[in-house]
């Protein structure tokens, strides 16, 4: 099994490997081109998009600055607005309903590492000693509103058109209908 392999299966993997690395120069390079582009170019953005993301519905925006691991873990339903300096890590699969409204400064984390200091690295010859790393992935429904500065973190699914508080650290599934907020967010009203 490959360690990309393993990366997204949610199995301890090494982040380091050669595949993984040469996918996240790539993705770098793209999404810097993409955050450098005049902000009136839509076919130059949207042809970065195209190679940049792993599939996407019709009516995307995502307003630069946005910074990913790979891309290629992340998928977008139709008519959906991404604010700025945003952060995706799509270390596993990142998967964002239709109609869905992201503000500014939202996380969104499918990478963690083991808790205990000695699980977290791995040993290696030469170079960088990358942390060991598992995933899980996150799945945002359709009509979801993630109000700025929020992190959903790794393992999390958020229900169909649920809102969740700006500043919100989202530790656990949010049921749909739901107003969430806090930290950690919890599940305050059906709307």
């Amino acid at each position: 099994m490959t360690e990309r392999e393993k990366m997204l299966a949610g199995m301890m993997y090494d982040c380091g490997d050669a595949e993984l690395i040469s996918m996240w120069h790539k993705a770098k390079d793209l999404v810097r081109g993409y955050n450098n582009t005049a902000s009136d170019d839509l076919a130059e953005k949207d042809r970065i998009l195209t190679e940049l993301l792993g599939g996407r519905g019709k009516n995307l925006w995502i307003t630069p600055p946005f910074f990913v691991d790979y891309g290629k873990n992340i998928f977008f339903g139709e008519n959906c607005e991404v604010n700025m300096n945003c952060t995706f890590l799509d270390d596993n699969i990142i998967r964002v309903g239709d109609n869905a409204l992201i503000a500014p400064n939202v996380q969104i984390y499918t990478a963690f590492h083991p808790v205990r200091a000695a699980e977290r690295h791995a040993e290696r010859d030469e170079g960088f000693s990358f942390c060991v790393t598992q995933t899980a992935p996150v799945t945002i429904g359709n009509d979801v509103w993630i109000g700025g500065g929020a992190v959903i973190l790794p393992g999390v699914s958020i229900g169909d058109r649920a809102v969740i508080g700006a500043g919100s650290v989202v530790t656990g599934d949010i049921p749909p209908d739901t107003l969430a907020y806090g930290n950690p967010c919890r599940a305050v009203r059906k709307i």
